[in-house]
């Protein structure tokens, strides 16, 4: 929390989903691979290990990470066990920028796939993930309350407008605009 009380982070919701092309060594992998998803060097998280799917792992394993505001990127590491230890197969880094982005709600669920990088920089398959910024139950409705049928939202709460704010005047905004692609 800051001095104003608010918190001072976000919680980020990633998915794991799977990997594609894995080598190590130049040779495909075989198995017990896993993925390990850093927000900050003090908050991570890991998949289990896949040991069937060879170079082509699927895990479909939900991480949830609290992302300081200052983060700029998620690293994710794919990771083999092996008989000397575990090896380090590729990473890639998720701009948090590909999930917080300016007119894009913040539950809204992003499909994202990434190079993966060896250890010299090459080429080393890709990462299947989605991701999503969580908001906390009070900032999507802040009067839950408990009724016949279930909780629900005060009938003063109004659901926030979404689109490219116009009509700009000492920081006010009278309108949105929003947008329908038209294909001629």
């Amino acid at each position: 929390m800051d001095k104003q009380g608010h918190k001072a982070s976000r919680t980020i919701e990633v998915t794991v989903l799977s990997a594609e092309n894995l080598r190590l060594d130049r040779k495909s992998v075989k198995k017990n691979t896993y993925v390990t998803a850093r927000a900050s060097p003090l908050n991570s998280g890991s998949t289990k290990a896949d040991f069937e799917g060879g170079s082509n792992p699927s895990w479909n394993e939900k991480l949830t990470l609290e992302m300081p505001f200052q983060t700029s990127f998620i690293s994710l590491e794919v990771i083999c066990k092996t008989n000397s230890g575990d090896r380090v197969i590729g990473t890639a880094s998720l701009p948090i920028s590909d999930i917080l982005e300016d007119y894009t709600p913040e539950n809204h669920l992003h499909f994202l796939s990434y190079r993966l990088r060896d250890s010299k920089g090459g080429r080393n398959g890709v990462i299947n993930v989605s991701a999503r910024v969580k908001m906390p139950v009070d900032s999507v409705c802040p009067s839950v309350t408990k009724n016949p049928i279930g909780y629900g939202c005060s009938s003063s709460w109004q659901q926030p407008a979404l689109g490219v704010p116009v009509g700009h005047q000492k920081n006010y905004y009278s309108g949105v605009v929003t947008g329908v692609p038209v294909w001629s």
